[in-house]
């Protein structure tokens, strides 16, 4: 995949649900997502979950697991802690001063939702009690995530013509970093989860922002050293900056 498709300038107004004219802008939400890349086969494979038809937001889409920063995210326990280089990278992405937890919390956030919707665990083995399934279960027993896995790989905002709008922050860990490979089955949020070929991913029906995320993907595993994408709408028209 060459750097030729990595196309700033898509996410027609067609392609979701528009914010009604008249309707307040709407301030974008933190939020984190975790790509995990499975190397065990030919070829890379990428964990990706399809969204429920019923959602309001990104209906049917194929998406990596993530969601916005809860309160939690800010105090639960971890095995490790950011690589420096990490935490620096995400500090530069904090909106305002009084944020320096900020880089942590998008870490955590990215772990706790992977574990919500897909039942897979970024973490130091830990016991895990047989059918227990709530996040704060597997905390409450000394599951302690690893955030030294985390490679801060792109960031992205919605556009402001949108109903609902995150500041999403894209993380990307090796497979070989979660407790298991089985998922649990007291968890799963996405109707449908599958380890996907990194070639075969672009055929899927995804949000343009995870089309170009997966682009992104395919050259830093090739490249690691690459910069961080940052993708956002300004003055009118999407931006393509790097961090």
């Amino acid at each position: 995949m060459s750097d030729t498709i990595l196309d700033p300038k898509y996410d027609p107004r067609s392609d979701g649900a528009m914010r009604e004219g008249a309707a307040k802008l709407v301030r974008p939400r933190h939020a984190a997502t975790l790509i995990i890349v499975r190397r065990d086969g030919p070829q890379p494979r990428l964990l990706m979950g399809r969204r429920a038809g019923g959602h309001s937001f990104m209906p049917g889409k194929w998406v990596f697991p993530g969601g916005r920063v809860d309160r939690t995210d800010f105090t639960a326990p971890s095995a490790t802690d950011l690589r420096p280089e990490v935490e620096t990278a995400l500090r530069l992405t904090a909106r305002h001063r009084n944020e320096a937890a900020l880089p942590r919390a998008l870490a955590m956030a990215a772990v706790r939702e992977t574990f919500e919707e897909v039942g897979l665990l970024l973490a130091k083995p830990a016991p895990v009690r047989p059918g227990a399934g709530p996040w704060r279960d597997f905390l409450a027993q000394g599951a302690q995530p690893d955030l030294a896995a985390l490679s801060f790989v792109a960031r992205a905002i919605t556009p402001p013509y949108r109903p609902k709008r995150f500041d999403a922050r894209f993380f990307m860990a090796e497979a070989e970093a979660l407790t298991s490979l089985e998922r649990l089955p007291d968890c799963g949020e996405l109707d449908e989860v599958a380890w996907v070929d990194l070639e075969e991913t672009l055929a899927l029906d995804l949000p343009n922002i995870t089309r170009f995320v997966v682009q992104e993907i395919a050259e830093r595993l090739k490249t690691p050293a690459r910069p961080i994408p940052f993708m956002r709408f300004l003055n009118g028209a999407r931006r393509l900056e790097h961090l």
